[in-house]
């Protein structure tokens, strides 16, 4: 930091606030690797939910098989929803990544904002609920009622909460002067 020892008092105290502020970014790393230890706990899961279906394969029936399938699929969504919130969330709050012309670039980092990144969040998790909500319904025999209506009626939630989101985004697009 090159603080110029002939600007104002004031000025340099502005700059030093700027510089710890804009710093402060920083902060969210050990966030996003938190994220990924999380990830690597999922993949520990999969692979343990996998060797049940495996093993079992001659035993189960078919709506435990679909179950355990479910699950598995639940687990790489919440995976996908973590690399979203990891890659996204370090590429628009700390830094970029410079991953521009790297073969395994996401298509979706490039235009990715924290809009998008919402919208996107938003629609995963109506994914993730989506099986939640199937895995019950084909176990609805074994549940009470009232857990399928609340299951039911926080899905919907989440709908209209991710409608929501996207209509305001799309809104507020509008309204943003073109460069």
């Amino acid at each position: 930091m090159n603080l110029s020892s002939n600007a104002p008092p004031a000025e340099q105290r502005g700059k030093v606030l700027s510089t710890v502020l804009f710093g402060s970014r920083w902060l969210q790393v050990p966030l996003y690797l938190g994220l990924i230890i999380a990830q690597c706990v999922y993949v520990v899961h999969f692979m343990v939910e996998l060797e049940h279906l495996v093993v079992g394969t001659m035993s189960l029936t078919e709506e435990a098989i679909m179950l355990i399938v479910l699950g598995l699929i639940d687990v790489v969504m919440i995976s996908n929803l973590l690399i979203m919130v990891i890659v996204g969330g370090y590429e628009t709050f700390v830094s970029r990544l410079n991953l521009e012309g790297h073969p395994d670039e996401p298509e979706w980092l490039s235009h990715v904002n924290a809009n998008v990144l919402k919208v996107k969040l938003g629609t995963a998790i109506i994914g993730i609920s989506s099986i939640h909500l199937l895995k019950s319904f084909i176990n609805a025999p074994n549940m009470e009622e009232k857990t399928l209506l609340w299951q039911t009626l926080i899905h919907m939630t989440f709908i209209v909460s991710a409608v929501s989101i996207a209509y305001i985004d799309r809104l507020m697009g509008r309204q943003q002067p073109e460069h």
